[in-house]
């Protein structure tokens, strides 16, 4: 096992420069799990874990206890969890080496892992390009196969995005499904945990892995099965799946609509009945997700304020200096300015105005939901409007509106099930992703419908530097 993941460090260290996928590689970490977890299978320990031996890479805001996690922070640059998230925990129970923590956007705010403290990734497929964000690092780390699978987390599709413009499957479990325990917020009432992986069936194992109830998130759900890997079966005939129109109103890349339509065929003839139906409620997922985000990422990024942990301004006058030097130097310009978007909205002349109001129209879009899924099994739509955009095109001082948002932050804002999986390459030969929604928790369906299309399909690989 430790001649395995020695392979693999030496993959990570050769491609390193040219990807940026890690802040921080755990060798001496990996190879000590390495060693435990060779122990426990010859023990017979480990014989019932399809992933005992796999090498993860975990995206930096998912806390490891003695290896620091920053969120790709300045103001967390040096912090040490004394404790391991749950989903870490179990991965290690299930006999998982973890290889490294991955880059991302700074707190997870962002699109294509260019707010990062320490750099922007690239993406395996053309390094001009992002891997998206915020969980580029833990996309383009097995892209670039300097790992078997990835951990991300998703806020408004910082899973799907990087799966899509990566060529991976990357999947977003109903929210409560994966315990949030040791996950630094950003946005508590959408971040979820995650898997990315290269195939469908490594994502069932993954996410069969970190699923359960977790008494020590108030938010875990406590459902009875988690056997995903059940739902792998090549048949999807008389399955029900809807297809919004309002999507096809969005400026989309013309590759991208005719693979789309060319995947709804695909599902046609696997024996699925498809259907258009209309979506309006949808158009007001931007600006509600937003508010919500913004209000929510204010309230918990309060808490660094350099007393407690993390990096600490100098030459400070008294107590509130010391609060705005520390919180001036130590956030990047994309955490200031939704942290002062929160401030604005919670303010009392503008909360029943903005954030009161947004969340009456998440209770709209959850209805909208409810009542699409009393007629459809899943629901089908592109996963981004465009493949991948070129870091250089990429201005984090001019925010515009994400092209990925649109198609799937009304999935967070619903607390619904979503997975990215790939279906073709456009004209410059980067990798376009279909996203298939499920009813709550429906991650079952969504497995069976995208294992079936994954199956007409073969596996594309960039060629790695």
């Amino acid at each position: 096992m430790q001649e395995v993941v020695k392979a693999q460090l030496e993959t990570v260290y050769k491609r390193e420069p040219v990807y940026n996928s890690y802040i921080t590689v755990m060798e001496k970490e990996a190879l000590d799990q390495a060693e435990e977890v060779q122990k426990r299978i010859d023990s017979g320990e480990l014989d019932c874990s399809p992933l005992a031996g796999v090498t993860i890479a975990i995206k930096d805001n998912i806390c490891t206890k003695g290896t620091r996690t920053t969120c790709a922070s300045k103001i967390l640059e040096n912090y040490v969890p004394p404790y391991d998230a749950t989903v870490i925990e179990k991965l290690k129970k299930a006999g998982v080496v973890l290889i490294g923590k991955t880059n991302m956007d700074e707190f997870a705010m962002g699109d294509s892992t260019k707010t990062s403290y320490f750099g922007a990734s690239k993406n395996p497929w053309d390094i001009k390009c992002t891997p998206g964000g915020s969980s580029g690092g833990s996309a383009a780390a097995v892209a670039a196969e300097e790992a078997h699978v990835s951990l991300g987390s998703d806020t408004g599709g910082s899973i799907r995005q990087p799966a899509s413009y990566c060529g991976l499957v990357g999947i977003k479990p109903t929210y409560g499904t994966v315990s949030r325990y040791g996950l630094i917020a950003f946005a508590s009432s959408l971040d979820q945990i995650g898997p990315i992986c290269r195939n469908v069936p490594d994502c069932a194992a993954l996410l069969e892995a970190i699923s359960g109830h977790d008494p020590k998130d108030s938010t875990s759900a406590g459902q009875k099965s988690y056997d995903y890997r059940q739902a792998l079966l090549d048949d999807i005939k008389g399955m029900k799946i809807g297809v919004p129109k309002v999507y096809f109103e969005e400026k989309m890349q013309e590759d991208i609509r005719k693979i789309f339509l060319d995947a709804v065929n695909t599902f046609k003839d696997l024996g699925a009945r498809i259907e258009l139906f209309g979506f309006d409620a949808v158009k007001y997922s931007v600006q509600t997700y937003h508010v919500i985000a913004c209000a929510e990422a204010c309230s918990n990024l309060a808490r660094y304020d350099g007393v407690k942990y993390g990096f600490r301004a100098d030459n400070y006058a008294n107590l509130e200096d010391l609060y705005k030097k520390t919180r001036g130097e130590g956030f990047g310009y994309e955490v200031k300015r939704r942290i002062m978007l929160g401030a604005f909205v919670l303010s009392k002349d503008n909360f029943e105005k903005y954030y009161n109001k947004a969340r009456k129209i998440r209770r709209i879009i959850c209805e909208a939901y409810e009542n699409a899924f009393e007629r459809y099994d899943i629901i089908l739509c592109p996963e981004t409007l465009e493949t991948a955009p070129l870091l250089a095109d990429i201005d984090i001082t001019e925010p515009k509106k994400s092209s990925s948002l649109t198609l799937n932050s009304s999935v967070n804002l619903a607390g619904l099930p979503a997975a990215s999986i790939p279906c073709g390459l456009d004209k410059n030969g980067m990798p376009v992703g279909i996203q298939l929604i499920g009813k709550r928790f429906g991650e079952k369906d969504i497995i069976r419908a995208a294992y079936s299309f994954e199956r007409t399909r073969s596996y594309e690989r960039p060629e790695i530097i």
